[in-house]
């Protein structure tokens, strides 16, 4: 049988979906097949897998980390979070439907065979499979079969590691007291743990890992130290977007301001991570309650999993009227996916996809009209950037369809035909395209249109590829990888 580990979590943000990347760089640099799995996730940060179906963020990288195609079964299970109706349901990389969470906890059960039949699908191909756990084994108030995390690993007869992050503080309590409140099987399925994010002395913790494992019974498999290169990586939740949005090479800011409104429902808003490892920019990103920059160079509309909710949270903050007076003073606007829908003059939703709201009236900065529709567009894209005439790639994932005059000036050309809007006065640009500014060439381009500026050399794909590196080697470092193995081989 394939070897597998689960590293569960003490709760959400504690590391996981890094530390599974790193793990899954650090064996496959051993020369062993690696997959990474998580049998069910929540998160608005997709990605498109290589067999045409949406899976988490975090799997999409553990996979490139693990040097594999992405595939749906890494993820058999993304929800993420809408509006008033709660959560959409994929399965397996396709829409199942929408649940709010008291109906979806009693729903969750049904799927177990699917998730179990793709980890054996995943298994197949694997020397070790590496799971990802969500949130906290410890969550014992949610009803319904848990598939997750304890739920999946007794399941499938798999290892647990679990994993703490000391940066937040409590991390003691927060081992004993998972310890105390799970029951005796899960306990037992519990092997070793891991602190993870600790700053300073390592040293200094040496008495709380002995009282940790006196109280447990479970192995220290070590410490791993912050890893401040992980600004690099995407991150799946939203709460990062909460920290300091200065680009990691440049303290105190760049030459070139983009700011980016904080969505309540904000989507693949790892499409502003190749904008913040440019030296000369700065994304600021701007928290509810606060005002966008008057001296923006860029106000960038992100990606919404409901756009007509979102539209009416950005005229609660006043953005709105931010937005028209940037553009009034001749400043540039673009919009990416549900951000492109919010620029035209209406959001129509017919059949209630996102809620109870039928239409909506957009900021009315492009001529276009969007109609949600059921039928989600999913995949890859590679075109051209029209202006620049810059080659280009990313991918689609979302509903509905914009049209207008403005479409007569499009943004992008995607597969020969012309994709997104530009307004009359070229200042307002628009289109579905998420993943566009991982295109150094276009990046370039585009960025040098809003100020001159020298190129700066940045390879977005490559500077991904060296960070897993790095994370592996700090990783090999500080954890018994051995061990880990030793336990994967127990089971």
């Amino acid at each position: 049988m394939t070897k597998a580990l689960m590293f569960q979590g003490t709760g959400s943000d504690v590391g996981k979906s890094l530390m599974v990347a790193g793990l899954a760089r650090a064996y496959a640099n051993r020369g062993l097949a690696v997959r990474p799995f998580k049998p069910q996730n929540m998160s608005n940060n997709a990605a498109i897998a290589g067999d045409g179906g949406e899976i988490g963020r975090a799997q999409h990288l553990q996979a490139l980390a693990a040097r594999v195609a992405p595939s749906v079964h890494m993820n058999p299970v993304l929800l993420k979070p809408q509006s008033d109706i709660g959560a959409q349901i994929i399965v397996r990389g396709q829409v199942r439907g929408t649940a709010n969470a008291r109906e979806y906890q009693h729903q969750k059960a049904g799927l177990l065979d699917e998730v179990l039949e793709s980890y054996q699908i995943n298994a197949a191909r694997a020397d070790l499979v590496l799971v990802e756990g969500a949130g906290s084994p410890a969550e014992i108030n949610l009803p319904g079969r848990d598939i997750a995390n304890m739920g999946f690993a007794a399941a499938a007869q798999v290892p647990v590691i679990l994993v703490a992050d000391i940066d937040r503080g409590g991390v003691i309590a927060s081992l004993v007291g998972t310890h105390a409140v799970i029951d005796a099987d899960a306990r037992a399925r519990i092997k070793g743990y891991i602190i993870n994010k600790f700053r300073g002395d390592v040293s200094l913790f040496h008495t709380g890992l002995e009282e940790i494992t006196s109280r447990t019974g479970w192995a220290s498999l070590g410490i791993a130290p912050y890893f401040s290169d992980a600004v690099h990586l995407p991150a799946e939740d939203a709460v990062a977007l909460d920290k300091p949005a200065i680009s990691p090479n440049t303290p105190g800011g760049g030459a070139i301001l983009i700011a980016v409104p904080k969505l309540s429902r904000i989507a693949n808003f790892d499409d502003l991570d190749p904008l913040n490892a440019e030296p000369d920019v700065e994304v600021r990103t701007v928290a509810p309650g606060e005002v966008i920059p008057v001296d923006a160079d860029l106000i960038l509309l992100p990606g919404s999993k409901a756009t007509i909710a979102d539209l009416a949270f950005l005229r609660r903050q006043g953005w709105d009227v931010d937005i028209l007076s940037h553009h009034r003073r001749g400043g540039r606007i673009l919009g990416i996916c549900g951000g492109y829908q919010m620029l035209g003059r209406t959001v129509a939703d017919p059949d209630g996809i996102e809620g109870s709201v039928r239409e909506a009236e957009g900021l009315g900065l492009l001529d276009i009209e969007t109609v949600l529709s059921p039928e989600k567009s999913l995949g890859e894209r590679a075109g051209k950037h029209v202006e620049s005439g810059k080659a280009l790639h990313g991918y689609e994932i979302h509903l509905g369809l914009s049209e207008g005059p403005d479409r007569a000036r499009p943004f992008l050309e995607i597969a020969g035909a012309a994709d997104g809007a530009r307004s009359a006065d070229g200042r307002v640009e628009g289109c579905y395209l998420h993943g566009l500014m991982q295109s150094d060439g276009f990046r370039h381009a585009y960025l040098s249109s809003l100020r001159a500026r020298r190129q700066s050399g940045v390879n977005h794909d490559a500077l991904i590829d060296r960070t897993l590196d790095d994370l592996a080697v700090h990783l090999e470092a500080n954890l018994d990888l051995d061990h880990m193995l030793e336990i994967a081989h127990a089971a």
